[in-house]
């Protein structure tokens, strides 16, 4: 099992989830825990990222990390609808 790691800003949004919303978003990140591979791979200038996309009450929402093989880490770096995600994802 990979040790998983939060950003900040990943922290920050996963907080205003409701306690079913932060149920649905934990049953997400078990699923990349299990397969790492399993979100979409990025390339250009998010290379290396890779999205995990999953319903929350019927919405679409992406789930931005990192998978870092050496050591055994997920990195969770952000969460949020599909409007602005990635230009908000490369600052």
């Amino acid at each position: 099992m990979p040790k998983i790691l939060q950003t900040p800003t990943f922290k920050r949004i996963a907080k205003k989830l409701h306690k079913s919303e932060k149920q649905v978003l934990d049953d997400a990140v078990k699923e990349i825990a299990a397969d790492p591979a399993c979100g979409e791979a990025k390339v250009g200038d998010l290379a290396g990222v890779r999205v995990f996309k999953f319903r929350i009450n019927n919405n679409l929402n992406l789930l931005a990390y990192e998978y870092f093989e050496n050591e055994d880490e997920i990195k969770l770096l952000a969460l949020g609808s599909h409007e602005n995600f990635y230009r908000n994802l490369k600052r």
